[in-house]
């Protein structure tokens, strides 16, 4: 079987990883390829992850930065908004142009801009969509266009939270559950006392209450994460500056933030929308580091609740805080079982395979 991926365009895929979606990408595919799938990923310029055959979709990721996701900030202006569309629209035709005279027998598109779903309904190979955001009203309408096409494309999400929110605009024809690669990950049933953050530094992620929490808690803190947005990133780092025992680590390839985790007294994840997954989570989990994080999203299904971690109301510091103050209750051994038993990336090679193979007639 060929397959071709469609990554998002706006960041390549490399170390260190940029964000979940990439990450994802990456031991999809190196599980497709394992399970004899021959699979070419298309990417911005600049995708490199050594075993993969990457197609260089032409597109300059950095032309494309102000289109970056931005869930808790506001629309652009309209003619700035215009301005960003079109060049999205062009890097999608892009990447398609390139995927349509491939021979492909399946087309997985993972990016989650308009366009990367509104003009693959040209494609002749069947077209599965995974969803990696909470709903969006301008994705809603072009996934209800497609829907009314005589062979629609599949329309997957990555946790149950997110398909219920979904389906409430769309259909949601399955589950596509990430994992993470449990027997590369290395753990440790002890730790260090300090605390970590991981994850791109955006308002929607929560690093700010991230850093309350470690003060209020008399641990350290690591923060471990790429700027995304500017103004925001300022913002942290001069919070960071002032704030005791605090710790900017910047971006980190996926082996050293591992061993990170696998130092870490715990993974600090105050989400602030409503997270369709969460990779770090559930790698924190499988080098033995517990999470503490606010119940949005999926995070209730990604941690086993007081056994690999705490949940506490949505912005409720002082209930964070408490958590931590409580990490002795959490085994490391039983965060590394969770995340071999429920968080392992075989079971998502699977069910990619079982679903390429139902919809190509292979």
């Amino acid at each position: 079987m060929r397959v071709a991926l469609l990554a998002p365009l706006v960041t390549p895929i490399r170390e260190p990883q940029s964000s979940g979606v990439t990450t994802l990408l990456t031991d999809l595919a190196r599980g497709l390829q394992g399970a004899g799938v021959d699979v070419h990923v298309f990417g911005a310029s600049g995708s490199e992850v050594d075993g993969l055959t990457f197609v260089d979709t032409g597109v300059d990721p950095a032309e494309l930065a102000e289109s970056l996701l931005r869930p808790l900030g506001g629309p652009p202006p309209p003619s700035e908004e215009a301005r960003l569309s079109e060049l999205v629209r062009r890097a999608f035709e892009s990447a398609y142009a390139a995927i349509a005279g491939g021979g492909y027998d399946l087309v997985h598109n993972h990016a989650f801009d308009p366009p990367a779903i509104e003009l693959a309904r040209g494609l002749d190979p069947p077209v599965v969509h995974t969803l990696h955001a909470p709903p969006d009203h301008r994705i809603s309408e072009v996934l209800s266009a497609a829907a009314g096409d005589p062979r629609p494309p599949f329309v997957a999400a990555v946790s149950r939270s997110q398909a219920l929110a979904w389906a409430a605009r769309n259909r949601i024809d399955g589950l596509l559950r990430p994992g993470v690669p449990t027997a590369r990950i290395p753990w440790s049933a002890r730790s260090g006392d300090g605390l970590l953050f991981a994850g791109r530094l955006s308002p929607e992620k929560g690093v700010l209450d991230a850093i309350e929490i470690a003060r209020g808690s008399g641990r350290g803190l690591v923060i471990a994460g790429g700027r995304y947005d500017a103004g925001y990133a300022d913002t942290v780092e001069g919070v960071a500056a002032r704030a005791s025992g605090v710790t900017l680590a910047g971006p980190l390839p996926r082996s050293e933030l591992w061993d990170l985790m696998a130092r870490s007294a715990a993974l600090i994840f105050p989400i602030r929308w409503e997270e369709p997954f969460g990779m770090v989570s559930a790698e924190a989990q499988a080098t033995g580091c517990p999470v503490i994080g606010f119940r949005r999203g999926a995070l209730t299904e990604v941690i086993e609740e007081g056994v690999t971690g705490a949940s506490v109301d949505p912005g409720d510091i002082d209930g964070a805080r408490r958590a931590v103050s409580q990490l002795a209750r959490f085994d490391r051994a039983a965060c590394r079982r969770h995340a071999e038993q429920r968080l392992d990336v075989a079971p998502m090679i699977r069910a990619h395979l079982a679903l390429y193979e139902r919809l190509a007639g292979a």
